[in-house]
């Protein structure tokens, strides 16, 4: 249902995008989700605000999902529970902090944006805020065809 009182925002609070993709000013924070150093660019050119690696699948999970389309369901679900850990939950916190303050592009090297573990991390803060926000909050995954 549509708020009646209440302004909604046109724009998504969340986007997801390729790091490669050169910062827009409506980025607002860009953050580095990925828990390997993206090739070709160095800590000096790469246009972030901060790295948060402690978000990213772990190794295994990563190594097994290999970006096939067929797991993503799996991969989905099992990344999720990760994130549910505690280890991530002090990271995981902070970012659904930042994403009620501020607009956060969440960045990736991965080339199949709708199938990154970015996507879900967004959808998952996203979930969060619109516990307490319903119907203001939006998530925007950039689907763009880029060749880098």
């Amino acid at each position: 249902l549509p708020p009646t009182r209440c302004a909604m925002s046109t724009e998504p609070n969340i986007e997801v995008k390729r790091i490669y993709d050169p910062r827009l000013p409506a980025d607002g924070r860009r953050i580095l989700v990925d828990r390997i150093w993206p090739r070709g660019l160095t800590k000096d050119t790469a246009d972030i605000d901060e790295w948060c690696r402690d978000v990213a699948p772990s190794t295994a999970l990563r190594r097994w999902y290999g970006h096939c389309a067929t797991r993503f369901g799996e991969f989905r679900d099992r990344y999720l529970t990760e994130l549910d850990h505690p280890a991530h939950a002090e990271s995981v916190v902070r970012l659904q902090a930042l994403s009620d303050a501020t607009k956060l592009t969440l960045v990736t090297a991965t080339r199949h944006l709708a199938i990154s573990h970015a996507r879900v991390l967004a959808e998952r803060l996203a979930w969060s805020h619109a516990i307490d926000h319903p119907s203001t909050f939006h998530v925007h995954i950039d689907q763009t065809k880029k060749t880098h």
